[in-house]
């Protein structure tokens, strides 16, 4: 039979987006080295038994806010990863806007020492992409990046938003490298002249909050954002799609061929305008929690691929800085890295899909989107060992004071779930398992840029570009 295998794991039901069926899986030297009957498995090291529980590609979460470097009180990557591997999710990608902020060669240097050194999984850097690093573009791709993150609208950190014509000259200067540029869409100028105008007129409640971002904010950019996307040929990402109405030039975004993909989270597709009595504060979020009218809409474009994947938007905070009495002064975010699957997975026990769809969602798209399929995002034989087991028969609630992130305050708080990751494995080790973390793989962690592969970049109007126009030498 060969060599000993590190790993086999018998007795699950192994989920893909098209078929869930009952087999074994070999892990050898971090990768997926067969798949079949147990009995056709190599002698292993160890063996897992997974009878009754579900075998599925990890999570890609393209979008969490570890808040290291700067932030500690919030999160550190330590932390933050941790509550990934309990969440099942084996890769993420992490946010610019930290302490420094990521927008040149320097700053993501220092960070991917800080990243390689606590990572409990796999992870991707983005840079920022803004008026002062457009420059830079170049340097911080050679400096290992998984993509860029263009503000549109401020949130935390107060990134300014660049102006349309440096969106413009930025996403001509990225669309050649083939990179993905995600998006915080929201109309930064619509905001800021909502929320003064609300904050004169002494609105301080919850609620108010959303009162400044109405869903035209999200539409507004999300066709601004396309239609620079297709004169450029830049591949674009929508990120937290929070409102029905944005669906639509998202969707005909897609119909005209524009590289155009979007995510939506849980907090758009489960919380609705009632929370922000129930939970005050710690609802808010950018964008904003919408009306429930909202939430169908999501689910469709999930089932239908207008919105091709879930990810989370894990933004940490402290209990004081969620709990403040005017609204104004709370700061945006709360954690869901750790939550999003088991609440994710509870609605697929109601019906609202399939398990398979969810795999879609949450590993293969995101997988497929980002240039790393099928090294993640699927379980197939050479693919990485990226893999979560699931009981979707456990019935626990969600306490905050227990969840790993450092930021003990959600709007997940009390909230009953149906299914729990029960063991996590990246690369082939154990990074939870039986839901107690493995100290031992801290540090394990790598950067996936290593291994992204995007297709050839299809660049456009390259004639009429910033570049182009300044270096015309004079007759």
């Amino acid at each position: 039979m060969g060599d000993k295998v590190d790993l086999v794991i018998n007795g699950g039901t192994i989920v893909s987006p098209d078929a869930s069926y009952k087999a074994s899986i070999a892990i050898k030297d971090g990768v997926i080295h067969a798949i079949g009957a147990p009995e056709a498995m190599p002698p292993a090291t160890q063996i897992l038994d997974a009878t009754g529980l579900h075998i599925l590609p990890g999570a890609i979460d393209v979008h969490v806010h570890f808040r290291d470097p700067g932030y500690p009180q919030k999160e550190d990557f330590a932390s933050g990863t941790a509550a990934a591997a309990f969440g099942g999710v084996t890769t993420v990608f992490d946010m610019p806007n930290t302490l420094p902020t990521i927008n040149n060669a320097e700053a993501l240097a220092d960070k991917h020492k800080i990243a390689s050194a606590k990572a409990y999984v796999d992870y991707g850097l983005y840079a920022v992409l803004g008026e002062d690093s457009i420059e830079h573009v170049d340097a911080l791709i050679d400096g290992g990046v998984i993509g860029f993150k263009l503000y549109m609208g401020n949130t935390f950190g107060r990134i300014p938003s660049p102006t349309t014509g440096a969106m413009l000259e930025a996403f001509e200067v990225v669309s050649p490298t083939g990179k993905r540029i995600s998006l915080h869409a929201e109309t930064n100028s619509i905001m800021e002249r909502r929320e003064a105008r609300l904050r004169a007129s002494g609105r301080i409640e919850p609620i108010a909050h959303l009162a400044a971002r109405p869903a035209v904010v999200a539409v507004e950019a999300v066709a601004r954002a396309a239609i620079l996307a297709e004169w450029t040929g830049a591949r674009i990402h929508v990120l937290h799609i929070s409102s029905a109405a944005e669906l639509q030039p998202l969707a005909e975004a897609k119909a005209r061929g524009v590289d155009i993909t979007g995510e939506t989270c849980p907090q758009y597709l489960l919380l609705d305008e009632t929370d922000y009595d129930k939970f005050r504060g710690v609802v808010r979020v950018n964008p904003p929690v919408r009306e429930k009218a909202n939430q169908q809409p999501l689910w469709n474009a999930l089932m239908d691929g207008t919105v091709d994947m879930i990810a989370t938007d894990h933004a940490p905070h402290a209990p004081d800085e969620k709990t403040r009495p005017d609204i104004w002064t709370v700061d945006c975010g709360f954690p869901g890295v750790e939550t999003q699957m088991p609440l994710m997975l509870t609605e697929i026990n109601k019906g609202r899909a399939t398990i398979n769809d969810y795999v879609r969602w949450s590993a293969e798209s995101p997988a497929k989107i980002w240039g790393l399929y099928p090294r993640k995002g699927t379980l197939t034989v050479g693919s990485d060992a990226d893999i979560v087991i699931v009981d979707l028969k456990r019935e626990w609630t969600v306490d905050d004071a227990m969840i790993q992130s450092r930021a003990k305050i959600s709007p997940w708080h009390g909230r009953k779930a149906s299914a729990l990751p029960i063991h996590t494995i990246v690369r082939g080790r154990f990074v939870m398992k039986n839901r107690i973390l493995q100290e031992k793989a801290r540090g394990t962690g790598q950067s996936v840029h290593a291994i992204q592969q995007m297709p050839p970049a299809m660049p456009a109007n390259t004639d009429s570009t910033m570049a182009a126009i300044t270096s015309v030498q004079k007759a």
